[in-house]
């Protein structure tokens, strides 16, 4: 077994680390899949429990009563329960994180941190139960909190720091990435906009695949898509982003969440 001096570095990577420990002897918790209509009529370890969830032929509704067990259960009996869920949640977390990656210039493992914070914080506090799409709506507030640090150092320099008159666009101008990070520091759209535009202009996903990930019908991820880059258009033929610079804020402080001090929070 693994000792924590070899513990992870990479926020995934150690709550992945938490989570393999939880599920070997002796500290194996047990899910009674006997209380759920639709689950095996047995006690499952979380690794088994995991394959279940992940299987295709587990309907969304037992999904969620599942979920919503997990969460009562993660704030009810103790952190040990909300590291099992951290665990079983692993797939939609390490997907969120390498979506934003892709293209990300800064340290990674920022923004893993700040998705693993946010999920923590939703299934120990915030997540409503009594609502559907428990999951989706951890992973999509997870999600929301990585594009944040993701864009976090996106400002402008001030248009008065340079004497009137014409001036040369700033280069690399043409870049796809440039663009986008110019018109959320500017404001003609948001971090939300940007990565739908570069996760289905850019990366080749689908506009039903990224609505799937995001929790939301297709038709409206278009609409709001669509909506998004009728801006940009508008903003870069009117010459808005030509003169728009980008500079990395001072360094400051980021959350790092740490496996091993969670269970005194």
């Amino acid at each position: 077994m693994p000792s924590f001096s070899e513990w992870p570095e990479s926020p995934l990577d150690s709550a992945q680390r938490a989570f393999d420990l939880l599920v070997h002897p002796p500290t194996t918790l047990q899910f009674d899949g006997c209380r759920f209509a639709g689950c095996p009529d047995r006690l499952m370890s979380l690794d088994e429990l995991k394959r279940f969830l992940l299987d295709r032929e587990t309907s969304r509704g037992v999904r969620d009563l599942v979920w919503r067990e997990l969460v009562v259960r993660s704030r009810q009996d103790g952190p040990g329960w909300g590291l099992g869920a951290v665990g079983l949640a692993m797939p939609g977390l390490r997907a969120l994180a390498g979506g934003l990656a892709r293209g990300y210039r800064g340290d990674s493992d920022d923004i893993d941190a700040e998705i693993l914070g946010t999920f923590w914080d939703r299934l120990m506090r915030r997540a409503d139960v009594d609502q559907p799409r428990i999951l989706p709506r951890m992973l999509d507030a997870a999600g929301r909190a990585g594009l944040k640090v993701r864009y976090a150092d996106v400002t402008t320099e001030p248009f008065d720091s340079e004497p009137p008159g014409p001036r040369t666009p700033l280069q690399p101008w043409d870049h796809p990435e440039f663009v986008l990070a110019r018109a959320v520091a500017i404001g003609v759209i948001d971090a939300d906009d940007a990565n739908i535009i570069a996760e289905t202009r850019l990366e080749g996903a689908s506009v039903q695949a990224a609505a799937a990930r995001w929790g939301i019908a297709g038709q409206l991820a278009s609409h709001w898509r669509d909506r998004a880059e009728s801006r940009l258009v508008d903003a870069i033929r009117a010459g808005e982003l030509a003169h728009v610079g980008l500079r990395t804020r001072p360094a400051k402080p980021v959350r790092r969440t740490s496996l091993r001090a969670w269970p005194g929070q």
